[in-house]
């Protein structure tokens, strides 16, 4: 059973930073700004040889009823309440603060065990904040630099002692096997991506049936991109919720721009990507600005039209308006799948996660070299390639090479002198020849080797 470990403290006292260090790689934002983290994120972490779970939360601050800062304080509530073990982090450099006395009250009363981490105590600096902590009654203070790496052997045995003895594997009781299906079952990858606002985290709430993620009328709630386990049908799906994707000349803050590089890793880890859109300005320049990443990125993709609900007209002919402003707008993903979504009602949950799973299955299908060929034979006929400085292109064959997304090796006389607009003609008659509505289609050109190239002519 795994241990679990809370990390809390107040705003800016290097809580991230722990976290990122423990779990071996940046998943969560840092910055100098206090308030950066809102959501909890959890990790699989690692010290020494000990095995736990992490989760990094909101810094403990006092907020109104209702505001954003009171219901980050109950995602931090929240993981207290999940963790078997927590740690306090105060700053050792600027010592103890009232609010740091005030939490340390709140951590007592968790009734958990309670390690105090002073953070940042690099140097000289660190001693004096170090020595204030004793007054707070949680032991003996553990001096580290969780940026630097400092302190991380006296973290370990103080971890040592709180978490259960291992397991010995020959004692434990076995599993049942898996079989075959079962093992080739693993969780898909998505990632929510879209403009601020559009809804995502409000949206996997729905999924989760839980308040799991911050929401708000606020743009840009969301900052880091927070994973969560989702099982649908017996399906797991791991789903990240992503910061709102601005134009690049409105980015301007720092943590905005560290916001938007975390949603763009998400797009290349997903194997397949929600694109959400308003359903009152969809298909804004923006939309499409997005849509062409993940095109460009290779990964299967869903339209989610969201706040279906506030629209007067919802009728079949509204979907069928969606779907030719989609073919309109994304010709490079030409049948994308669409779906019309209340992420605050639950409308088109079903239908969304369907989608997901088919794009899904489209992007790893493969097409056998027969059928292939068969095809080729039959497009090139009906639309020869044109002729290019007199010469008319010669085309060979082609070959699948990889699924994820289905990728092609077209072999020709001359690769540079095929224009695109052959190209993308072979792409959409191979996506209606196939079934490969919406799902990304690559077609690599490479020049067939000439036998006779190594053969020098005589000279006369």
């Amino acid at each position: 059973m795994s241990f679990t470990i809370a990390i809390i403290g107040r705003p800016n006292v290097g809580k991230s930073t722990l976290f990122n260090r423990l779990v071996g790689q940046k998943l969560a934002l840092v910055d100098d700004l206090p308030g950066v983290t809102r959501d909890r994120r959890e990790g699989e972490a690692r010290l020494g040889d000990l095995e736990f779970t992490i989760i990094d939360t909101a810094g403990l601050d006092e907020g109104a009823k209702g505001s954003l800062t009171a219901r980050m304080q109950e995602q931090t509530e929240a993981a207290i309440a999940q963790a078997d073990a927590l740690f306090f982090v105060i700053d050792a450099r600027i010592g103890l603060t009232p609010t740091d006395r005030a939490f340390a009250d709140f951590a007592r009363k968790a009734n958990k065990p309670v390690l105090l981490v002073a953070n940042k105590s690099e140097g000289k600096h660190g001693d004096a904040g170090a020595m204030e902590s004793f007054a707070l009654g949680l032991g003996d203070p553990i001096q580290i630099s969780a940026e630097h790496g400092e302190g991380m052997g006296e973290l370990y045995d103080a971890l040592a002692k709180l978490m259960p003895e291992p397991v010995d594997e020959d004692e434990a009781e076995d599993d049942e096997p898996l079989t075959e299906e079962e093992a080739a079952t693993r969780p898909i990858r998505v990632a929510i991506v879209g403009r601020p606002n559009a809804g995502k985290s409000t949206m996997i709430n729905h999924l989760l049936g839980e308040e799991r993620l911050l929401t708000s009328p606020e743009a840009g709630t969301t900052r880091d991109s927070i994973a969560v386990e989702i099982n649908w049908k017996g399906r797991e799906f791991r789903v990240f919720d992503t910061a709102g994707l601005r134009r690049r000349s409105r980015i301007e803050e720092k943590l905005e721009k560290l916001s938007v590089a975390d949603a763009l890793r998400a797009v290349r880890f997903a194997e397949v990507v929600v694109m959400m859109m308003d359903a009152q300005n969809r298909f804004e320049e923006q939309d499409l600005r997005i849509a062409d990443l993940i095109e460009r990125e290779g990964r299967a993709m869903v339209l989610a039209v969201n706040k279906w609900d506030l629209m007067e007209t919802k009728g079949g002919g509204a979907i069928s308006t969606l779907r030719r402003d989609a073919d309109h707008w994304l010709p490079q993903v030409k049948g994308v799948p669409i779906v019309a979504v209340s992420g605050l009602m639950g409308e088109g949950i079903d239908r969304l996660m369907q989608a997901i799973q088919d794009a899904y299955a489209l992007w790893n299908r493969r097409v056998s070299t027969s059928a292939l060929n068969r095809w080729f034979e039959e497009a090139v006929q009906a639309n020869p390639p044109p002729a290019v400085s007199g010469r008319r292109l010669k085309l060979n064959y082609i070959t699948q090479t990889k699924a994820r997304p289905p990728s092609f090796v077209l072999f020709c006389s001359r690769a540079d002198a095929v224009p695109q607009s052959y190209l993308r003609y072979l792409i959409n008659s191979m996506r209606e020849a196939f079934d490969l509505p919406g799902t990304p289609v690559r077609i690599t050109l490479r020049e067939k080797a000439n036998p006779f190239a190594h053969k020098r002519k005589r000279p006369s």
